[in-house]
């Protein structure tokens, strides 16, 4: 890759990161970043990115981000692992092949276990199971190859579950039944939380961008009411609002909007700005932190690492119900929003059993 520039150093030194790694193999066309946030719990865990980045510097803020987003995940979910994470810089539609993967995963293996690997944007399962071929540190693959399989069975499993915990702070009661739920994104994850949902009692009101997955919805749960634009779901009457697609879904008009009394969805990031959290507090609606209740996904994974058991990651997923309810009851005592109380467990956590490991080695 090129050299790297000034403000490029200087971007890494201020997220705090303890290690960048560029990664390039010219015949195959691979160019890549990992990151390591931190390591304090354990290895950093996080999916690898294939996207294709407008410049070079965007890519490296992104892989940044994430990585550090990484280590509050990993800290919140319980799981002794770091933040880590990928991006390979390129359209996966043009030049994704064996050849690239695998020159990919020589570079992850050359960090000997201070980083592994998943799926994320743009990476599937099969992706890591060619990855797999060249390192011992991937997971996210297949469960022929040994795997944990698809990590959005669990993604949505742990959102229900941090929705359940919402209705119980709020309402009184753990469940959805007679709410209505809107859900934005039918993805993989959005069509497991609408079973959920649906199971529980709840009625559904949802929006895709995509007509294979409105398709899927008609041909799978007909009562589910569909709408055609975000917008218009947002301006729905709701209990609560699942984003479970882009991040940043929840900006000053979107939140100014709602008429739900709950937001608890699948998306990273939802927050589009510094400031959201306080303005949904003000209007007095609940916001279950993304990378909380999102994080069934990353403890299905980091399950793998031991031999991947279905039910004791599910076990462990389950706990997001507790920890939703921890984070809210911790939120009203310090006198802030969910997602401070959130950051402050995490970062308490990170402190406290980081403190007894140090710097993770293999």
């Amino acid at each position: 890759m090129s050299d790297k520039t000034d403000n490029d150093v200087s971007e890494v030194f201020a997220h705090d990161h303890e290690q960048v790694v560029y990664c390039r193999d010219e015949e195959t066309g691979l160019k890549a970043i990992i990151a390591i946030h931190n390591t304090l719990l354990g290895p950093g865990l996080g999916g690898t990115r294939f996207f294709p980045y407008a410049t070079e510097q965007e890519a490296l803020t992104d892989v940044l981000r994430l990585s550090r987003g990484m280590s509050y995940k990993n800290a919140l979910a319980g799981l002794d692992l770091g933040g880590g994470k990928a991006v390979i810089i390129g359209d996966p539609n043009e030049i994704k092949s064996e050849a690239l993967l695998r020159a990919y995963g020589r570079f992850v293996q050359s960090l000997n276990g201070r980083y592994y690997t998943a799926c994320d944007v743009g990476t599937y399962v099969q992706d890591m199971d060619v990855v797999a071929r060249e390192s011992e540190f991937v997971t996210g693959r297949s469960p022929e190859a040994g795997g944990a399989g698809d990590s959005s069975i669990l993604t949505a499993y742990g959102v229900f579950q941090g929705m359940r915990a919402s209705a119980e702070y709020l309402w009184g009661a753990p469940s959805l039944a007679g709410k209505r739920v809107g859900v934005s994104g039918v993805g993989k994850v959005g069509r497991y939380l609408i079973g959920h949902l649906i199971e529980d009692g709840a009625s559904i009101v949802a929006t895709d961008p995509h007509e294979g997955a409105i398709q899927w919805l008609r041909d799978n749960y007909a009562q589910v009411e569909i709408v055609t634009s975000t917008a218009e779901l947002v301006a729905s009457e709701m209990d609560v609002y699942a984003p479970c697609a882009l991040g940043g879904a929840l900006d000053d008009a979107t939140v100014a909007a709602l008429s739900a009394k709950i937001v608890c969805g699948a998306a990273n990031n939802q927050l589009a700005h510094a400031g959201v959290e306080k303005q949904l507090e003000a209007r007095g609606i609940l916001y279950a932190p993304d990378y909380l209740v999102n994080s069934g996904g990353v403890i299905q994974v980091a399950d793998e690492i031991h031999g991947f058991d279905f039910e004791r990651a599910k076990r462990r997923a389950s706990g997001i119900f507790d920890t939703t309810l921890r984070i809210y009851a911790l939120a009203a005592e310090e006198g802030v929003p969910p997602s401070v109380a959130a950051d402050r467990l995490a970062e308490r956590r990170m402190r406290d059993v980081g403190r007894l490991r140090g710097v993770y080695l293999p």
